[in-house]
């Protein structure tokens, strides 16, 4: 019992200073969390974990910084493998129009870790999008999105696309969101398939 309880807290470590790493611009911390072969899918970003910190550092540059309120992660391990699955608040502080906006995103972010050589890593980081909010910084402020201007983002994430488009990002249609039940199964049910694959079969 007491070796499990301790991969749980490892794996709820990784997964916490891997965001702290971003956040604070700490850089080599959180590239020291991932795996050399792990895969990132969020809304401005899919590929490795090294590109991806190396695309938020570039981020970070441009003035484009969030911060994660997380809560408490919800862990479950088999063997060397570990599920992490946490909620966040991504709050955005952008200007638009010459107003200064808050943009707050809520999210899952379900992570898959191994462990080799005694560490626990990141293999894999998937975000689901349940919805967001943009308000002006300054309460009273008048300000107002034309509805067209939103027309074409899906409700689980239509104001991130917004923003992030008008910051010159790229954000797919096809990520996962609550907004998109059968898919969210889909990703749920691979992530289970991976946490509970045969040693055997496993390609670490």
């Amino acid at each position: 019992m007491s070796e499990h309880i301790a991969d749980i807290v490892a794996a709820s470590q990784l997964v916490l200073r891997e965001r702290r790493g971003r956040d604070r611009s700490r850089w080599d911390e959180m590239r020291a969390c991932y795996a050399p072969d792990s895969v990132v899918r969020v809304s401005w970003f899919r590929g490795s974990g090294d590109e991806f910190v190396t695309a938020s550092e570039q981020m970070a540059a441009r003035g484009d910084k969030a911060v994660h309120r997380m809560y408490p992660p919800i862990v479950d391990v088999d063997g060397d493998r570990a599920l992490i699955e946490v909620g966040a608040a991504i709050e955005t502080r952008t200007v638009l129009d010459d107003i200064e906006l808050d943009l707050v995103s809520y999210t899952r972010l379900i992570y898959r870790a191994r462990r080799s050589g005694g560490r626990w890593l990141i293999a894999a980081l998937d975000a689901v999008y349940e919805r967001d909010t943009l308000t002006p910084a300054v309460p009273g402020t008048p300000w107002r999105i034309a509805p067209e201007a939103l027309a074409p983002f899906r409700p689980s994430y239509r104001m991130l696309s917004y923003v992030l488009g008008r910051r010159g990002y790229t954000v797919g249609d096809d990520l996962f969101g609550d907004d998109r039940p059968d898919e969210l199964r889909r990703l749920e049910d691979e992530v289970e398939a991976w946490l509970h694959r045969p040693p055997t079969s496993r390609q670490e």
